[in-house]
Order: structure tokens, then C-alpha cells, then sequence
């Protein structure tokens, strides 16, 4: 387990400035994650890579001349925020096109592809290849739905390759796609990871087996079999990676050259992977395969998990000049960069948050005030529940529900009260605790729930005071918002299972005359039914996707946690607004 940390929720933001201090040779902190300190004579195309921390050295150890030229780096096992992804998109490009690489997570995509929207709005040409090389996270004829775990690697280091030779934005784009569709991986476990300040594991292994098929974010595998020999699980790696289906097309074994990447995901031993490495040797080239460049140590990693992949990167001539290439990082290094060629870059202040709050009514200020009361209650319903809801995550996904939450909402209540105290009215103070809670809670349940603010926000505006009618068009607007971002829709077993009866419940009480206060109340009831209901269901999308059978009994904890919110802010609209120019009880 983990033994080393100070305040848990401080893990991620501590282990940045340690790894920046202690590597300032190639990188720097930036906003949201790092970015080289050096940089090329010739502009380059930058190389964007990240997710969530605890997979070191996958994203930041891999930042440096001939690999990637960013990472932006979430909290533990979770996405970063739109936010953060911009800044070190702009903290690395140099003009000539950004291309953003990451594993196929819902989280990542989410946040990745709203930077890329936004930058893209800004004239910067930004493309995506996400990385999808876990053979058993979805079948072949659905390779678009696999998940990316060490063969992120391969992807990483053939498109900073392409970038540091003068590829244009083009051609980078073209070898990174390249490579995910020709890199396949298979991992095991034999034990589940810790993270910082928890009392287990976010995932267990029975006493003697092996999972094959986890994720890299704690989620357990989809199979379990007796613990092998080192011979028997290299056997079992080769066996999966060399079925017929999964070779690439345009690939004939025989003759093929091969890149075997063999990565240890927390606490096995380099000696052990050696061992099992000699036996992969020798089956691929009883095989006819050609070894070229192997890999053996730790690339990316589960935290403590104990644990292997091997992953395979089937090269053509493009794909072993450019895997083979020059390339130095913290973590990552082969043949000699010139380092005549690389100049100091200039720190900037492009980072500065602007702390302007804009002009509000009486009224709004008001409603702002009883948005920061519910906000902070928030706050402290979800701290008491967190272990509860990462419980209930564990079962079938990665058990982070309840830290994210908590990081989010802690986030989002510190924002609200500090733009209340500079005078923000409803639609100001609502915006930026979506923000806040987006960027520290990363993941996808942080990007909707900064979604659900925002848009609620946005409806109320700064100007007027917030009537029954105008958070009903909010909540419902939310509704459609986190509906269009997410992909979700109801059945899907995620939170919009319990938003959906929600808002509806609002709409129909709010238009049959209700007081805002009786109208939540009835709709916190519908919301908390159709939470309970998600027990029943399969889930249809994310993580837990994957371990449908077991999620069954147990309710959505992203359904949980907002019937749980809005359950806690219902009292609060009982109460006289805080305000002495006029606002009713219909003011939020």
C-alpha cells in the first residue's frame, strides 16, 4: 500500500512540484501540468500528451526533446480539466499545429476535446489520436472502444519523433495514428493499488489468482485465473497478442518486426519481468517475428499495484526510424539529442486568472449568497459520504467517485465564497465554481458537474433576482448540457439516470404553480427513486462498462451522489432568502 504522503488531497499537487524541482533540466511547471523547458531553433509540432496522475512515468516523465513537449497531468486517476489541458497547450505550441494524445477514457475525452474545441476557436490547429491498445477492453470489431494503457508509449514516442524530424501537422497526426492502430497490449494483476490516505485497495485479488485484463485506474480485471509460472504468463501474453485477429492489417507474422514493450504497473520487480521476458524472446521468434528495440522496466504504471503488460508495437521502416530515434526525457531515453539545438524557453505570465467579477443586482448578489450556503453544504454532505460513494464506485469501475467528489465540491464551495465576498451575483458566482470544480475534480463526473453549474449559471444570469421559473429553465438546460457532453441517456446506468427524473419532477411542479421550495423537494424525491432504480440496471457506457454483471444490485454512485445533493439542498430553499431588497421565497 501507499505509506509516503501528507494530506491526501494535496498528493497530486505535491507530487508535481517534487518532480518539477527534481527534473528542471527538461521540464516546467505550468498550469495544469508541464511543459519542456527547452525548445528547438525551429518551431516544432507539439506533442500534448496527459491524464491522471499515479502512472508515472506516463505523462510528465515523458516530456523532453524527440517525445512529447506538454503533459497535462489530473488529480490521482482522474482526468484533467478542459482548463488545464488548454494551458499546456498553449504553454507548448510553437505554431505549427498541437496534436493531443491520451488514453480512450471518458474523462480524458471529455476534457481533451474541449480544449481542442477551445484552441481550435483560437486558430490553432489541434488534432486528436487517442490511444486504444487494451486488446481486452473491447473486441476488435470494436477497437474504437478500447481502452489506452502502456501502449500509450508507442504512440507518444513515434509522434514526438515525427515533430523533433519536421513532420507538419499532417504528418504527425498521420504516424501517431499509425502506430495506435499497429500497437496491441494485454495486462495482469495480482494485487489492486492503494492510493494516498486509503484504508484498502481499490480493487482485490483473490489470494492465489491473477486478473488479466485490469485498467491502469484500478479497475479489476475481466478475468481471474490461477497465479502462473514467469514461463506461463509470458506464454499467456504471446498466446493473446499473436491470435489471428489481433494482428495488424497489413501484417504477415512471419518476417514481422516487433517492438515488445514488457511494463511492470507498480511493484513487480524488474528481475521478475526479465524472466518472463526470456520466454516472450523466445516465443515471438519461434514465431518468425523479429525482436527489435525491447523494453523492459516501468512505463506506465497502477501506483502500487503489482502487476505486468506486455505490449507489442508492430513497426514498418516509418514506424522503427521514428520508435528509434533520438529521444531525451526524465524517464524515456534513447541515442543522443543535440542539445546545441535546444534554447531555454521563457517563462510567461499567460497563467494569471483574472479576478474581475462583474457588476451585480441586489437581488442576484442575494440569490448568490444562498447559491454559496448550498455549495458549502454540499461540500460537506459529500465529505461525509465520500468513502461510501468510492465504495459503491469500486464495485464495477475504479473506486474514485467519492475522492473526485469531494476534491469538486471542496473546490467549487472555497471558489463561491470567494467571489461572494468581491460582490459576484448568481450567474458569476455559479460560473466559477463550475470552473473550480471541473479543475480540481477532473474526471468526467468533475466535467459534469462543472457543466451543471455553468449552465445553471448562465440562466440565472447577474442582473435580476432568481425566480422558481428561472432555475427550472437552468436545471433543465443543465439536463440537456450534461446529456450532449457526456453521450448519456437514460438507461445508461451514469448520473443522468437521476438528473433526467430530476428535472422533469422540477418542470411539471414549477409549472403547476409550486413554490421553488416544495417544487425541489418533490423532484429530490424523483431524483433519489431513480438513483435507488439504478441498482437494476447495466451500464452502458465508461468504465464500468466492462463489468456490467457485477455493477447489478448495486446503484450508479455518479446517480447516488446527485440525489444526494440536491436532497441536501432542498432545506435550504425553506428559508428567507438572505437579502433585504425584495427577493421571496422563490429566490434560489
Amino acid at each position: 500500500m501507499t505509506r509516503l504522503w501528507n494530506e491526501p488531497a494535496d498528493f497530486a499537487d505535491e507530487m508535481v512540484d517534487g518532480f518539477v524541482r527534481a527534473n528542471g533540466r527538461w521540464v516546467r511547471k505550468v498550469h495544469g501540468g508541464v511543459s519542456r523547458s527547452t525548445r528547438s531553433d525551429e518551431p516544432e509540432v507539439a506533442v500534448v500528451i496527459g491524464g491522471g496522475s499515479g502512472h508515472y512515468p506516463a505523462f510528465a516523465g515523458l516530456v523532453g526533446p524527440g517525445l512529447a513537449h506538454g503533459a497535462a497531468m489530473g488529480n490521482l486517476f482522474a482526468s484533467p480539466s478542459a482548463h488545464q489541458v488548454e494551458s499546456v497547450i498553449r504553454a507548448s505550441e510553437q505554431g505549427r499545429g498541437v496534436l493531443l494524445s491520451y488514453g480512450n477514457y471518458a474523462g480524458d475525452v471529455l476534457h481533451f476535446t474541449a480544449a481542442q474545441d477551445v484552441v481550435r476557436a483560437e486558430g490553432v490547429d489541434c488534432r486528436t489520436v487517442v490511444v486504444t491498445d487494451d486488446i481486452f477492453s473491447a473486441p476488435p470489431s470494436e477497437a474504437h472502444r478500447r481502452r489506452g494503457i502502456a501502449g500509450d508509449l508507442t504512440v507518444f514516442k513515434v509522434a514526438g519523433a515525427a515533430a523533433a524530424a519536421g513532420y507538419d501537422i499532417d504528418g504527425v497526426e498521420r504516424v501517431a495514428g499509425l502506430a495506435n492502430a499497429r500497437t496491441r497490449s494485454l495486462g495482469v494483476a495480482f494485487t489492486g493499488c492503494t492510493l494516498p490516505g486509503a484504508d484498502e485497495p481499490l480493487f482485490s485479488v483473490p489470494e492465489g489468482k491473477m486478473a488479466i485484463g485490469l485498467g491502469i485506474h484500478g479497475e479489476p480485471g475481466t478475468d481471474e485465473v490461477d497465479i502462473p509460472s514467469a514461463a506461463e504468463l509470458g506464454e499467456l501474453f504471446v498466446t493473446h497478442l499473436l491470435a489471428e485477429a489481433e494482428i495488424p492489417d497489413g501484417v504477415s507474422l512471419d518476417g514481422a518486426r516487433v517492438v515488445p514493450i514488457l511494463n511492470g504497473l507498480g511493484s513487480v520487480k524488474s528481475e521478475e519481468l526479465f524472466v518472463v521476458f526470456s520466454t516472450v524472446a523466445d516465443l515471438l521468434e519461434a514465431r518468425g517475428v523479429t525482436i527489435v528495440d525491447p523494453q523492459v522496466g516501468e512505463f506506465c504504471t497502477s501506483f502500487d499495484m503489482a502487476g505486468a503488460s506486455l505490449t507489442l508495437l508492430w513497426v514498418d521502416e516509418e514506424l522503427e526510424t521514428l520508435w528509434s530515434a533520438p529521444s531525451d526525457t526524465p524517464a524515456f531515453r534513447t541515442g543522443a539529442v543535440d542539445g546545441g539545438a535546444l534554447v531555454a524557453v521563457v517563462d510567461s505570465d499567460d497563467d494569471a486568472v483574472d479576478e474581475v467579477v462583474g457588476e451585480a443586482s441586489d437581488e442576484s448578489r442575494a440569490a448568490a449568497t444562498r447559491a454559496a450556503e448550498a455549495l458549502g453544504a454540499i461540500r460537506d454532505v459529500i465529505d461525509e459520504n465520500a468513502d461510501e460513494l468510492g465504495r459503491l464506485d469500486s464495485i464495477a469501475g475504479d473506486g474514485d467517485h467519492g475522492i473526485g467528489m469531494q476534491r469538486g465540491a471542496r473546490a467549487a464551495a472555497t471558489e463561491a465564497q470567494a467571489v461572494l465576498e468581491r460582490g459576484a451575483g448568481a450567474r458569476s458566482l455559479l460560473v466559477r465554481a463550475g470552473d473550480a470544480w471541473s479543475d480540481r475534480a477532473g474526471g468526467t463526473s468533475g466535467a459534469l458537474w462543472g457543466e451543471i453549474l455553468r449552465t445553471l449559471g448562465e440562466a440565472l444570469g447577474d442582473d435580476q433576482a432568481v425566480t422558481a421559473a428561472e432555475v427550472s429553465v437552468g436545471v433543465t438546460a443543465a439536463s440537456d448540457a450534461v446529456r450532449a457532453y457526456g453521450k448519456a441517456s437514460v438507461g445508461d446506468k451514469t448520473m443522468v439516470d437521476a438528473l433526467e427524473p430530476f428535472a422533469n419532477a422540477l418542470d411539471a411542479r414549477v409549472a403547476a404553480g409550486d413554490s421553488l421550495s416544495a417544487a425541489w423537494v418533490a423532484a429530490s424525491g424523483a431524483a433519489r427513486q431513480a438513483a435507488d432504480a439504478t441498482a437494476d440496471m447495466m451500464p452502458g457506457l465508461g468504465r464500468a462498462r466492462l463489468h456490467g454483471e457485477k455493477s447489478l444490485g448495486t446503484p450508479d454512485p455518479g446517480a447516488v451522489s446527485f440525489a444526494l445533493i440536491v436532497e441536501t439542498v432542498a432545506p435550504l430553499l425553506d428559508t428567507p432568502a438572505p437579502s433585504t431588497s425584495g427577493a421571496t421565497e422563490e429566490t434560489s
